[in-house]
């Protein structure tokens, strides 16, 4: 048989074990090693495991991975963000909608400190839950809003997921995280314009707060406000400002950022040696996963294009003549199908590399690419049956009904699909800031 054509069936069997439930490192580890077996030999896929294995290790960005994740582990410690939620909530209490401009204002300023989508659709449901209710929220209105502002921080910079699909599209981490600034904030802004124009539609969705939940000093909320919203900023301006402008490379700057939320949590006289405990054990388990899977898919994916396949889908998709535009609707439509029953991380490290030397050959700004990918796998928080943060969300707050959180969530994936065509249809969107940055 064919090299070519036993990736095919390498990929085919791989999709069918993670559809069923087998654990993806240990598959990709397995199905690579027989198949390369079958294809090119033991001995040299024994060698090119090791080698692929060893150039993860050496790769300095993804030391970033750890550090990042540990900033967001401290700065959710620090309780931050349930002070910037009352503050924002008291200073607009006679607005209509009121709390979903809150949730998603918070969302948004914690998508950068923090980046860890289970951690924040959690902390904003057990925060804003109880309120929305107390005042008559729409329940539907109010899931979405907390699941679609809780997947923000897998794109807003610094993102984990970027850092991870640097290497794989071998663009600086920086470009991608310059690139996707912009995407951010204007799904950040789509998401807050629907609730409003939903509320102005119907009051009864988001009605004002009720008078016993209006502030009696405007100097505590203004404090309040100023402790919740300057510091996080501050940390996240100067250790992504560090990175973006070439003043440190992303492990320096993920490096300094956790040291800053490590002093921030000790500020705030939230540090306890049980939590710092905690969040090293948090930090271990997380960085372990993905890299684990980052070495596998490595390795899986080198296996892959040893046996020739990525070429021949290459070939075959550029026979049949199409523009760069439906190229990128096929791959689009493609991840956002993958992203209903998987997760981000197989699909950056096994189904995007397959596609860049089809990308190349089209002359397709990886950059752009990136981006794209990015907000697209953004569904896969949204989108049923995987819908993790339903699930987050549903354990913080058990008298919501899950399938009245499931409608809440499709409405924002809609909001969303919008935005992808947006920053699909006007490249700029993303590649404006970089551009401006790096002159290129």
């Amino acid at each position: 048989m064919a090299s070519e054509l036993i990736g095919v069936i390498m990929i085919a069997v791989m999709l069918l074990a993670i559809f069923v439930g087998f654990p993806i490192s240990f598959t990709l580890i397995f199905l690579g090693f027989v198949f390369g077996s079958w294809g090119f030999g033991a001995d040299l896929v024994f060698y090119l495991m090791a080698l692929q294995f060893n150039q993860v290790m050496l790769e300095q960005t993804l030391a970033a991975v750890p550090l990042f994740v540990f900033m967001g582990i401290m700065m959710e410690q620090a309780g931050l963000m349930e002070r910037l939620f009352r503050s924002v909530q008291l200073m607009l209490a006679s607005t209509r909608g009121s709390l979903y401009i809150a949730v998603l204002f918070v969302s948004t300023i914690f998508a950068a400190a923090t980046g860890i989508v289970g951690a924040s659709v959690t902390i904003l449901g057990i925060m804003a839950a109880k309120t929305m209710n107390r005042s008559g929220y729409d329940v539907q209105l109010a899931a979405g809003t907390i699941t679609a502002g809780g997947t923000l921080g897998i794109l807003i910079p610094p993102s984990i997921m970027l850092v991870v699909m640097g290497p794989v599209l071998e663009v600086p981490v920086t470009d991608l995280f310059a690139a996707a600034i912009v995407p951010g904030i204007l799904l950040a802004f789509l998401y807050t314009a629907y609730a409003l124009v939903r509320c102005w539609l119907n009051p009864e969705l988001g009605p004002p707060l009720p008078p016993e939940d209006h502030p009696n000093d405007w100097g505590i909320v203004f404090r309040e406000f100023f402790l919740g919203l300057v510091p996080p900023a501050g940390l996240v301006a100067f250790a992504l400002g560090s990175i973006l402008f070439g003043w440190a490379t992303p492990t320096e700057g993920a490096g300094c950022g956790a040291f800053g939320a490590l002093l921030l949590t000790l500020a705030y006289r939230q540090m306890t040696l049980g939590r710092f405990y905690e969040a090293l054990i948090k930090t271990l388990e997380i960085t372990v996963l993905i890299l684990f899977l980052v070495a596998a898919s490595n390795f899986f994916g080198a296996v892959f294009s040893r046996l020739g396949t990525p070429t021949m889908l290459t070939e075959l998709l550029l026979q049949w003549d199409l523009s760069q535009m439906q190229v990128l609707l096929i791959i689009m439509a493609l991840i956002f199908l993958l992203g209903w029953p998987l997760e981000w991380v197989p699909i950056v490290l096994i189904i995007v590399p397959i596609l860049i030397p089809a990308l190349e050959q089209l002359d397709i700004n990886l950059t752009w690419f990136g981006i794209l990918v990015a907000v697209n796998l953004q569904t896969a928080w949204l989108s049923p049956p995987v819908a993790l943060s339903a699930y987050f969300l549903k354990g913080v707050v058990p008298e919501w009904d899950l399938k009245d959180i499931y409608v809440g969530m499709m409405q924002f994936m809609v909001i969303q699909l919008i935005g992808l065509a947006l920053v699909l249809l006007f490249p700029q969107i993303a590649l404006w800031l970089p551009t401006y940055i790096y002159g290129s």
